[in-house]
Parts: structure tokens; sequence; C-alpha cells
């Protein structure tokens, strides 16, 4: 009996250091953040710009994302919920708390502006402004500000700012959702959207994100 109170006692405090070791991990530091960021400068650039190559693989502004997003998508890759060949091993190099001082540091970085999408035309934009702002509901398509707020800025830590990501990235991540390859947003609601749109349309909306502007407070 004393030896089975004895377990109960250490799984008890064994339970409570693991607890308080992730509450702990859960305040991010924006400071060390910036040394624990630095295998990221490389494809993110030292102010969280991104990149996006015609044709090749486009990396995504993380500037001004919400902290809380950075930290899932992190955490997906470490764990498999979300697959990128080039971000699993950069991913799993970060402990818990440096997942979230990395997630704290790029929040805390002014929205820069996107690339892609400078030579695109009227039509292509006007059709990129409807999907982003009203959907198309002939087609079943939500509109994206729906869930990603005024202005497509964001809404809380769930969905991500996309007005001002470059285009080749969200058309990149589209094309995913589109063919089953990403799945981690919340009840797939990516997917079910993204399944409805033409190239075009992917094309469009892409385009016309990445030419919005945002104003950084």
């Amino acid at each position: 009996m004393t030896s089975m109170r004895i377990a109960s006692g250490l799984g008890l405090l064994l339970g409570l250091g693991l607890a308080a070791g992730q509450a702990q991990a859960q305040e991010g530091d924006a400071e060390r953040g910036q040394q624990a960021a630095g295998a990221c400068v490389a494809c993110h650039q030292a102010d969280g710009s991104g990149m996006s190559v015609s044709g090749g693989e486009s990396w995504p502004r993380l500037a001004g994302l919400p902290a809380e997003y950075i930290a899932k998508q992190l955490h997906d890759f470490k764990e498999g919920r979300r697959e990128n060949t080039t971000m699993m091993p950069f991913a799993n190099m970060l402990d818990d708390q440096q997942v979230v001082d990395v997630a704290a540091y790029y929040s805390e970085m002014p929205v820069t502006e996107a690339q892609g999408g400078e030579d695109a035309d009227e039509d292509l934009l006007a059709r990129g402004e409807q999907l982003a702002l009203r959907g198309d509901w002939d087609e079943y398509i939500v509109s994206c500000k729906s869930c990603h707020g005024p202005g497509n800025e964001g809404a809380g830590g769930t969905f991500p700012g996309i007005a001002s990501q470059h285009a080749g990235y969200i058309e990149a991540q589209l094309r995913a959702w589109q063919a089953g390859e990403r799945g981690n947003d919340p009840q797939n609601l990516m997917g079910a959207i993204a399944e409805r749109m033409s190239d075009e349309d992917i094309r469009a909306v892409s385009v016309w994100l990445a030419n919005q502007s945002v104003a950084s407070e």
C-alpha cells in the first residue's frame, strides 16, 4: 500500500511538473526568438518578408502573423500533421519554448509588401476581389474574409492574415489543399473550399491578395 502511495505521489509530481513546463512554454519571448530564428533567415529573410519565386518554391511572409498561428504550424511540422521537406528539419530543431519564442518574434514584426501578381490584368484581379471579399455562391465558394477577417488581415490566432501574402505561396497552399496534400486547418475548411475552385480562381485570388497592402500598427 505504501509503495502504491509513493508511486501515486510521484506520478502526481511528474504530472504537475509536466503541466508547469507546458505552461511556462506558453509565454513567448521575442528576444530569445530572434536568436532561435537564425536558421529561418535564409528563406524567410531577416525582416520576415519571405520570398516569392516564380515557377519555384515560395516562402511565406511570417512578419505580422499571429503568434498562435505560427506556433501551431511549427508544431504541425514537427508532429507530421503538415508536411514540407524544407520546413520539417528546421522545425524539429526547435524545442517547445523556442517554438513560442520564434512565433512571438515574427508576430511583432511589421507586415511587409508581397510579391507576385504585379502584371495581373484587370479581369483576373476583379475575379480575385470577388472571391476574397464576396465569394461565389453559384459555385459554393465562401469568401476569404468570412474566416480571415475584415480586409483579410487575420482573425484571432486561428486564421492568419492573407492580405499582402506572396501570390506564389497562397497559390501553392490552395493547390495543396485541393489535392489533399494539406489538411491541418480546423474541420478541413480550406480543403472543402479549394476543391471547388478552378485553376483561374486560385490564380485570381492569389494575385489579388498579394496586391493588398496592410497598415502596420
